[in-house]
Protein backbone atom coordinates (compact mmCIF):
# COMPACT_ATOMS: atom_id res chain seq x y z
CA UNK A 1 0.00 0.00 0.00
CA UNK A 2 1.62 3.45 -0.93
CA UNK A 3 2.12 6.03 1.57
CA UNK A 4 -0.28 8.97 2.18
CA UNK A 5 0.49 12.17 1.06
CA UNK A 6 -1.95 14.82 1.78
CA UNK A 7 -4.46 13.32 3.54
CA UNK A 8 -7.62 14.82 4.03
CA UNK A 9 -10.65 14.10 6.37
CA UNK A 10 -11.74 10.92 4.45
CA UNK A 11 -8.37 9.34 4.48
CA UNK A 12 -8.63 5.64 5.79
CA UNK A 13 -5.84 3.46 7.43
CA UNK A 14 -5.63 -0.26 7.21
CA UNK A 15 -3.71 -2.73 9.54
CA UNK A 16 -2.03 -5.27 6.54
CA UNK A 17 -0.23 -7.96 7.20
CA UNK A 18 1.12 -10.04 3.93
CA UNK A 19 0.83 -13.19 4.95
CA UNK A 20 3.90 -14.27 2.25
CA UNK A 21 6.74 -15.27 4.50
CA UNK A 22 5.26 -19.05 5.39
CA UNK A 23 2.19 -21.06 5.88
CA UNK A 24 2.83 -20.26 9.78
CA UNK A 25 2.28 -24.25 10.37
CA UNK A 26 -1.29 -24.16 9.36
CA UNK A 27 -2.15 -22.74 12.89
CA UNK A 28 -5.35 -20.93 13.82
CA UNK A 29 -2.50 -17.83 15.69
CA UNK A 30 -0.87 -15.69 12.94
CA UNK A 31 2.25 -13.41 13.42
CA UNK A 32 1.80 -9.81 13.58
CA UNK A 33 3.43 -7.82 10.91
CA UNK A 34 3.88 -4.12 10.44
CA UNK A 35 0.77 -1.79 9.62
CA UNK A 36 1.38 0.28 6.01
CA UNK A 37 0.22 3.43 4.14
CA UNK A 38 0.81 5.43 7.20
CA UNK A 39 1.94 9.07 6.99
CA UNK A 40 4.83 9.80 9.08
CA UNK A 41 3.53 13.37 9.68
CA UNK A 42 0.17 12.08 10.25
CA UNK A 43 1.53 9.46 12.86
CA UNK A 44 4.02 12.01 14.50
CA UNK A 45 1.19 14.68 15.20
CA UNK A 46 -0.98 11.65 16.23
CA UNK A 47 1.45 10.88 18.72
CA UNK A 48 1.83 14.62 20.29
CA UNK A 49 -1.61 14.42 20.27
CA UNK A 50 -2.01 11.36 22.69
CA UNK A 51 0.60 12.52 25.05
CA UNK A 52 -1.13 16.27 25.67
CA UNK A 53 -3.07 16.62 28.92
CA UNK A 54 -4.82 19.74 27.01
CA UNK A 55 -7.50 17.12 25.55
CA UNK A 56 -8.27 17.06 28.65
CA UNK A 57 -11.02 19.45 30.72
CA UNK A 58 -8.06 20.24 33.44
CA UNK A 59 -5.32 19.71 31.79
CA UNK A 60 -4.32 16.99 34.03
CA UNK A 61 -5.47 13.73 31.72
CA UNK A 62 -3.93 12.74 28.57
CA UNK A 63 -4.61 9.47 26.39
CA UNK A 64 -1.39 8.39 27.70
CA UNK A 65 -2.27 8.64 31.21
CA UNK A 66 -4.57 5.45 30.70
CA UNK A 67 -2.48 4.00 27.82
CA UNK A 68 1.00 4.35 29.21
CA UNK A 69 3.31 2.86 26.63
CA UNK A 70 6.02 1.91 28.75
CA UNK A 71 3.39 -0.27 30.76
CA UNK A 72 1.94 -2.56 28.04
CA UNK A 73 -0.48 0.02 26.59
CA UNK A 74 -2.42 0.71 29.45
CA UNK A 75 -1.68 1.84 32.86
CA UNK A 76 -1.87 -1.58 35.30
CA UNK A 77 -5.03 -0.44 37.51
CA UNK A 78 -8.15 -2.05 38.00
CA UNK A 79 -9.75 1.60 37.28
CA UNK A 80 -8.10 4.66 35.46
CA UNK A 81 -8.43 7.75 37.11
CA UNK A 82 -9.47 10.51 35.35
CA UNK A 83 -10.24 14.88 36.11
CA UNK A 84 -10.53 15.40 39.42
CA UNK A 85 -8.86 12.02 40.32
CA UNK A 86 -12.34 10.41 39.65
CA UNK A 87 -12.17 6.45 39.00
CA UNK A 88 -13.57 5.48 36.09
CA UNK A 89 -15.75 2.64 35.54
CA UNK A 90 -14.01 0.03 33.14
CA UNK A 91 -10.66 -1.81 33.12
CA UNK A 92 -8.59 0.37 30.50
CA UNK A 93 -7.61 -2.12 27.04
CA UNK A 94 -4.33 -1.89 25.90
CA UNK A 95 -4.32 0.42 23.15
CA UNK A 96 -1.33 -1.94 21.75
CA UNK A 97 -2.57 -3.90 18.20
CA UNK A 98 -6.00 -2.21 18.88
CA UNK A 99 -6.02 -1.92 14.95
CA UNK A 100 -6.63 -5.26 15.15
CA UNK A 101 -9.84 -5.20 16.98
CA UNK A 102 -13.45 -5.77 15.38
CA UNK A 103 -14.57 -2.92 17.52
CA UNK A 104 -13.07 -0.52 20.37
CA UNK A 105 -14.24 -0.45 24.06
CA UNK A 106 -15.02 -3.69 25.76
CA UNK A 107 -18.20 -2.91 24.62
CA UNK A 108 -17.61 -2.31 21.46
CA UNK A 109 -19.67 0.56 21.39
CA UNK A 110 -17.18 2.39 18.76
CA UNK A 111 -16.80 0.81 15.45
CA UNK A 112 -13.14 1.98 14.62
CA UNK A 113 -9.57 3.90 16.49
CA UNK A 114 -11.38 7.00 14.57
CA UNK A 115 -14.69 6.73 16.52
CA UNK A 116 -12.98 5.54 19.63
CA UNK A 117 -11.71 9.24 20.29
CA UNK A 118 -14.97 10.86 20.95
CA UNK A 119 -14.96 8.65 23.68
CA UNK A 120 -12.50 9.38 26.84
CA UNK A 121 -12.65 13.45 25.61
CA UNK A 122 -16.30 13.51 26.24
CA UNK A 123 -16.91 10.94 28.83
CA UNK A 124 -17.00 12.58 32.94
CA UNK A 125 -15.20 10.65 34.31
CA UNK A 126 -12.19 10.22 31.70
CA UNK A 127 -11.21 13.54 29.68
CA UNK A 128 -14.51 15.43 30.46
CA UNK A 129 -13.87 18.08 28.09
CA UNK A 130 -15.20 19.00 24.06
CA UNK A 131 -14.22 19.79 21.01
CA UNK A 132 -14.49 23.62 21.32
CA UNK A 133 -12.42 23.40 24.05
CA UNK A 134 -9.43 21.66 22.47
CA UNK A 135 -9.69 23.19 19.37
CA UNK A 136 -9.33 26.44 21.66
CA UNK A 137 -6.34 25.11 23.28
CA UNK A 138 -4.81 23.63 20.32
CA UNK A 139 -5.24 26.87 17.81
CA UNK A 140 -3.60 29.01 20.85
CA UNK A 141 -0.42 26.41 20.48
CA UNK A 142 1.55 27.90 17.57
CA UNK A 143 3.33 24.28 17.34
CA UNK A 144 0.46 22.46 17.23
CA UNK A 145 -1.19 24.84 14.71
CA UNK A 146 1.87 24.28 12.60
CA UNK A 147 2.00 21.11 12.99
CA UNK A 148 -1.88 20.58 11.73
CA UNK A 149 -1.19 22.73 8.90
CA UNK A 150 1.86 20.46 7.68
CA UNK A 151 -0.15 17.30 7.96
CA UNK A 152 -3.54 18.32 6.72
CA UNK A 153 -2.63 21.68 4.65
CA UNK A 154 -5.41 23.48 7.56
CA UNK A 155 -6.11 24.01 10.64
CA UNK A 156 -7.27 21.58 13.14
CA UNK A 157 -10.75 20.54 13.21
CA UNK A 158 -12.10 17.85 15.41
CA UNK A 159 -11.66 15.32 12.48
CA UNK A 160 -8.59 15.60 12.08
CA UNK A 161 -7.34 15.63 15.83
CA UNK A 162 -9.18 12.48 15.18
CA UNK A 163 -7.58 11.40 12.06
CA UNK A 164 -4.24 11.91 13.55
CA UNK A 165 -4.69 10.27 16.75
CA UNK A 166 -6.24 7.01 14.80
CA UNK A 167 -3.09 6.99 12.85
CA UNK A 168 -0.37 6.90 15.70
CA UNK A 169 -2.68 4.04 17.11
CA UNK A 170 -2.57 2.16 14.35
CA UNK A 171 1.27 2.42 14.58
CA UNK A 172 1.33 0.60 17.84
CA UNK A 173 2.15 -3.25 16.86
CA UNK A 174 3.74 -5.63 19.08
CA UNK A 175 6.61 -7.47 16.51
CA UNK A 176 8.70 -9.95 17.00
CA UNK A 177 7.36 -11.81 19.47
CA UNK A 178 8.63 -15.11 20.78
CA UNK A 179 5.48 -17.49 19.45
CA UNK A 180 5.45 -15.28 15.84
CA UNK A 181 8.99 -16.48 15.34
CA UNK A 182 7.87 -20.11 16.20
CA UNK A 183 4.61 -19.83 13.37
CA UNK A 184 7.28 -18.40 10.93
CA UNK A 185 9.95 -21.90 11.27
CA UNK A 186 12.04 -20.75 14.15
CA UNK A 187 12.02 -23.95 16.35
CA UNK A 188 14.22 -22.20 19.01
CA UNK A 189 11.99 -19.21 19.41
CA UNK A 190 9.75 -20.90 22.20
CA UNK A 191 10.33 -23.41 24.61
CA UNK A 192 8.69 -26.67 25.26
CA UNK A 193 6.51 -25.87 27.90
CA UNK A 194 5.39 -23.31 25.82
CA UNK A 195 4.65 -25.49 23.49
CA UNK A 196 2.77 -27.89 25.50
CA UNK A 197 0.66 -24.68 27.38
CA UNK A 198 -0.40 -23.78 23.47
CA UNK A 199 -1.52 -27.54 23.23
CA UNK A 200 -3.63 -26.57 26.50
CA UNK A 201 -4.76 -23.38 25.42
CA UNK A 202 -6.15 -25.73 22.16
CA UNK A 203 -7.15 -28.69 24.17
CA UNK A 204 -9.64 -26.64 26.29
CA UNK A 205 -11.26 -24.37 24.00
CA UNK A 206 -9.78 -21.28 24.45
CA UNK A 207 -8.50 -21.00 20.85
CA UNK A 208 -12.09 -20.91 19.78
CA UNK A 209 -12.44 -16.91 20.60
CA UNK A 210 -8.95 -16.36 20.97
CA UNK A 211 -6.98 -16.78 17.64
CA UNK A 212 -6.25 -14.71 14.68
CA UNK A 213 -3.49 -12.10 14.34
CA UNK A 214 -4.28 -10.24 17.68
CA UNK A 215 -5.24 -13.67 19.60
CA UNK A 216 -8.34 -12.31 20.12
CA UNK A 217 -10.04 -9.17 19.75
CA UNK A 218 -12.43 -10.01 17.05
CA UNK A 219 -15.15 -11.20 18.19
CA UNK A 220 -17.85 -10.73 21.54
CA UNK A 221 -18.89 -13.49 23.83
CA UNK A 222 -20.52 -13.78 27.03
CA UNK A 223 -18.76 -13.74 30.15
CA UNK A 224 -19.83 -16.86 32.28
CA UNK A 225 -20.47 -19.40 29.07
CA UNK A 226 -20.55 -22.59 31.13
CA UNK A 227 -21.14 -21.04 34.16
CA UNK A 228 -22.67 -18.25 35.71
CA UNK A 229 -20.14 -15.78 36.76
CA UNK A 230 -22.40 -12.82 37.42
CA UNK A 231 -23.90 -14.34 40.04
CA UNK A 232 -27.06 -13.05 42.10
CA UNK A 233 -24.92 -12.73 45.61
CA UNK A 234 -22.38 -9.80 43.87
CA UNK A 235 -23.16 -6.70 43.48
CA UNK A 236 -23.57 -5.73 39.94
CA UNK A 237 -21.67 -2.22 38.11
CA UNK A 238 -23.04 -1.20 35.34
CA UNK A 239 -20.10 -1.80 33.19
CA UNK A 240 -21.20 -5.42 34.03
CA UNK A 241 -23.75 -5.14 31.48
CA UNK A 242 -21.27 -5.35 28.95
CA UNK A 243 -22.35 -4.73 25.24
CA UNK A 244 -25.99 -4.39 26.54
CA UNK A 245 -25.23 -0.99 27.70
CA UNK A 246 -24.22 -0.04 24.01
CA UNK A 247 -26.75 -2.12 22.09
CA UNK A 248 -29.94 -2.48 24.50
CA UNK A 249 -30.41 -6.41 23.41
CA UNK A 250 -31.26 -8.58 26.15
CA UNK A 251 -28.92 -11.32 24.25
CA UNK A 252 -26.09 -8.60 24.97
CA UNK A 253 -26.02 -8.71 28.21
CA UNK A 254 -22.90 -9.69 29.99
CA UNK A 255 -21.38 -9.77 26.28
CA UNK A 256 -17.91 -8.49 26.12
CA UNK A 257 -15.42 -7.74 23.06
CA UNK A 258 -13.25 -10.52 23.69
CA UNK A 259 -9.41 -8.97 24.76
CA UNK A 260 -6.36 -9.86 22.60
CA UNK A 261 -3.63 -11.72 24.44
CA UNK A 262 -1.29 -10.42 22.39
CA UNK A 263 1.53 -8.68 25.17
CA UNK A 264 -1.18 -10.02 28.25
CA UNK A 265 1.69 -10.83 30.71
CA UNK A 266 2.11 -6.66 30.63
CA UNK A 267 -1.51 -5.54 30.75
CA UNK A 268 -2.65 -7.31 34.54
CA UNK A 269 -5.31 -6.77 36.26
CA UNK A 270 -7.45 -8.51 33.93
CA UNK A 271 -10.94 -8.67 33.19
CA UNK A 272 -13.65 -6.03 32.30
CA UNK A 273 -13.41 -5.49 35.85
CA UNK A 274 -9.63 -5.79 36.99
CA UNK A 275 -10.81 -8.30 39.38
CA UNK A 276 -7.80 -11.17 38.37
CA UNK A 277 -4.65 -9.35 39.54
CA UNK A 278 -2.20 -12.10 37.68
CA UNK A 279 -2.11 -14.43 34.75
CA UNK A 280 -2.41 -17.49 37.35
CA UNK A 281 -5.74 -16.41 38.31
CA UNK A 282 -7.42 -14.90 34.82
CA UNK A 283 -6.69 -18.60 33.65
CA UNK A 284 -8.50 -19.87 36.36
CA UNK A 285 -11.72 -18.33 36.07
CA UNK A 286 -11.48 -18.55 32.65
CA UNK A 287 -11.32 -22.07 32.59
CA UNK A 288 -14.11 -22.83 35.24
CA UNK A 289 -16.54 -20.24 33.74
CA UNK A 290 -16.41 -20.13 30.01
CA UNK A 291 -15.03 -23.60 29.14
CA UNK A 292 -16.35 -25.28 32.12
CA UNK A 293 -13.43 -27.27 34.10
CA UNK A 294 -14.30 -27.97 37.10
CA UNK A 295 -11.00 -27.76 38.98
CA UNK A 296 -8.67 -26.48 36.88
CA UNK A 297 -5.13 -28.52 37.29
CA UNK A 298 -2.60 -26.12 38.52
CA UNK A 299 0.20 -27.62 36.62
CA UNK A 300 -1.76 -26.74 33.26
CA UNK A 301 -2.63 -23.58 34.12
CA UNK A 302 1.57 -22.32 34.69
CA UNK A 303 2.06 -24.04 31.06
CA UNK A 304 -0.78 -22.00 29.56
CA UNK A 305 0.66 -19.05 31.18
CA UNK A 306 4.06 -19.69 30.22
CA UNK A 307 2.40 -19.92 26.69
CA UNK A 308 0.97 -16.75 26.91
CA UNK A 309 4.13 -14.87 28.06
CA UNK A 310 5.51 -16.18 24.31
CA UNK A 311 3.08 -13.43 23.49
CA UNK A 312 4.67 -10.54 24.44
CA UNK A 313 6.48 -8.64 21.70
CA UNK A 314 8.62 -5.53 20.80
CA UNK A 315 6.95 -2.44 22.69
CA UNK A 316 6.85 -0.09 19.99
CA UNK A 317 9.40 2.99 19.88
CA UNK A 318 8.88 6.32 21.59
CA UNK A 319 10.25 9.10 19.27
CA UNK A 320 8.92 12.31 20.48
Amino acid sequence: MAAFRQPSDRVNFRHVASRTKSNYRGKPITPIEAPTGLDPKLVALGRRLFHDPRLSRDGTVSCASCHDLSQGGDDGQCFSIGVDGQPGDINAPTVFNSALNIAQFWDGRAANLRQQVDGPIHHPKEMASDWAEVLQRIGNDASLTAAFASAFGGPATAERVRIAIEAFETSLATLNAPFDGWLQGDDDAVSKEALEGFELFKRHGCISCHQGEAVGGNLFQRLGVMREYFVASRELRPSDLGRFNHTQREQDRHVFRVPSLRNVALTGPYFHDGSALNLEDAVHVMLHYQVGADEPDLAEIRKIVVFLNTLTGDTPKETL
